[in-house]
């Protein structure tokens, strides 16, 4: 599961650590709260799996335990979207969210990519601090999305 290509990196920051290791997820906490999130709201535990196949994930993990996750889809030249980013509630408010973000953009396979974007409803401000900013053309970036409750039926025209 996950991390296509790569190989499994690591980095610790006191008592907790991040790993790039799919084989350490905990899929029960990242289904958790991925289907309670407003971006991913009840989506099934196989559709995480498989998204996190298609990904390099990062857990962010204290006392054994998994208290946060991101993942990046990436072509590893030139694009990446950064996507998932969480932490739980009770580990908020001390840096940790910062640390993973700075993490998953300084992955040593995604140093020469051209480009990252992300989606966000409430976190611009956070997000600006790593150098994301507004589309300055919104015309250029377009989108096709459906709701979860579509997913398995014909895109169509």
């Amino acid at each position: 599961m996950g991390s296509p290509g790569g190989g499994v990196h690591e980095w610790r920051r006191g008592e907790h650590v991040i790993s790039t290791d799919a084989g350490r997820l905990d899929l029960d906490v990242i289904h958790g709260f991925l289907t309670r999130s407003y971006w991913a709201g009840g989506v099934t535990r196989d559709r995480v799996e498989r998204s996190i196949d298609g990904s390099i994930p990062f857990g962010l993990y204290a006392d054994g335990g998994q208290i946060g996750f991101a993942r990046v889809v990436t072509d590893r030249v030139t694009f990446a979207w950064l996507c998932d980013v969480f932490v739980l509630e009770p580990h908020r408010a001390r840096g940790l969210g910062v640390w993973l973000v700075e993490t998953a953009l300084g992955h040593p396979e995604l140093a020469d990519l051209r480009q990252w974007l992300l989606g966000t409803l409430d976190a611009h401000g956070f997000y600006r601090r790593f150098g994301f900013e507004p589309s300055p053309d919104p015309r250029r970036l377009l989108r096709k999305r459906r709701d979860e409750r579509e997913i398995g039926k014909p895109w169509g025209g």
